[in-house]
């Protein structure tokens, strides 16, 4: 099995030595570099080079810069995404986003996590796990999501939240640790 199976299927993997999966991070980072250089007037080749780095766009999208990530296969965007600057995706696992999203700036979506121990750390291995954000979601600014976190539809974060668990729909979370401290009327 490849390290890049392993990744795909959530095991361990070696991260930082296996050569497949750093070349395909570098080149996902000169696509990366060529969108935040484009001019911010450029929209037709912003949205074309969006197009070519995130593997399924199902409608209208913008992303404003910078935006980071490291695969871009891995993330799946519905209709009407907004991203406000500096997202940074880190998509070893599937990062999966509902139409009418909404993020503000300085937020981050991290599928990878490190073992505990330090010997299985230092020899790089990670594991990944899956993030869905729903329809009809407005993510505040500097929210961080991590691995295996799901957040239902028609939520809202707030700013500078940590979502360590999964938000069920219709809820107002925010906070470190992020919790839900009201529900939505349907």
């Amino acid at each position: 099995m490849t390290e890049k199976e392993k990744m795909l299927a959530g095991m361990l993997y070696d991260a930082n030595y296996d050569s497949a999966l750093i070349a395909e991070r570098l080149d996902c980072k000169e696509l990366c570099r060529d969108y935040n250089d484009l001019r911010p007037k450029d929209i037709e080749g912003r949205e074309a080079l969006l197009r070519k780095i995130i593997g399924e766009v199902k409608g209208n999208i913008l992303i404003e810069q910078p935006f980071y990530c490291d695969y871009g296969y891995n993330i799946s965007v519905g209709d009407n995404f907004y991203a406000n600057f500096n997202l940074v995706i880190l998509d070893e696992a599937k990062v999966t986003f509902g139409d009418n999203v909404f993020i503000a700036p300085n937020c981050g979506f991290y599928t990878a996590g490190h073992p505990l121990d330090a010997q299985s750390r230092n020899r790089g291995l990670e594991y990944a796990r899956p993030i869905t954000v729903g329809n009809n979601v407005w993510i505040g600014a500097g929210v961080s999501v991590l691995p295996g976190v799901s957040i239902g539809d028609n939520c809202v974060i707030g700013a500078g939240s940590i979502v360590v668990k999964s938000i069920p729909p219709f809820s107002v979370a925010v906070g470190n640790p992020c919790r839900v401290v009201k529900t939505i009327p349907d």
